[in-house]
């Protein structure tokens, strides 16, 4: 089992992937800009119930290229990122409410959100704070809203990758996790489609939101 951190281990996890995000923002954001997820935005869309347009909640949204898709398509995204410099870029290119937050540190609306799209962003989170960065996303959705989430998958490896910390979760480990948290599998898949699943490194899944 992996020991637990220490609140100063668990700032430096943070202080360092996020100077390491700020000091790669343009490369990072010329390198990602045209990936294309419509796949992921689809099911994360499809499973919302109700009337559009949806409040949705874009947890690490980079520099904004998926805000700004959530938008063109009517919705009513909201960006969250920890890292400052790609803050500035997704309210500039995407022209949404951006929020500047610590993922270790949430402070989020309650039953504000019919969906969050964390994309690539929840592995960044050590697997022993995981249950409480997922109560929180649970409390800012309303009644049945839904969470889709795509991470790199792996056999539950956790630790730095360069100068970023991450944990590379297998489905079964995820679908603990989930669970645990109070939400109800819809459906996961692994990216890109149309390949061996030896070639699909992203593990993506979507949830919903069930009554305490």
């Amino acid at each position: 089992m992996t020991r637990e951190l220490a609140s100063p281990e668990l700032s430096q996890i943070t202080a360092r992937t996020l100077a390491d995000y700020e000091a790669t923002s343009e490369s990072f954001w010329h390198g990602t800009k045209g990936h294309d997820v419509s796949q992921n935005i689809d099911a994360l869309l499809r499973h919302i119930e109700g009337t559009p347009p949806f409040a949705i909640l874009d947890f690490g949204c980079g520099p904004g290229r998926d805000l700004k898709t959530f938008r063109t398509l009517g919705h009513q995204p909201v960006g969250l990122d920890g890292t400052a410099r790609f803050v500035e870029m997704a309210r500039v290119y995407s022209g949404c409410e951006v929020w500047q937050q610590d993922f270790l540190q949430l402070d989020l609306p309650p039953e504000r959100f019919d969906g969050v799209f964390a994309n690539a962003s929840l592995f960044h989170v050590p697997r022993q704070e995981l249950p409480r960065v997922l109560d929180a996303l649970h409390a800012c959705l309303t009644p049945r809203g839904v969470l889709f989430s795509s991470n790199p998958r792996g056999q539950n490896e956790e630790g730095w990758n360069g100068r970023r910390y991450g944990v590379w979760h297998d489905y079964p480990a995820w679908r603990d996790l989930l669970t645990r948290a109070g939400f109800d599998e819809i459906e996961h898949y692994y990216r890109p489609p149309g390949v061996p699943r030896a070639q699909q490194p992203w593990l993506a899944s979507v949830w919903r939101k069930t009554d305490a």
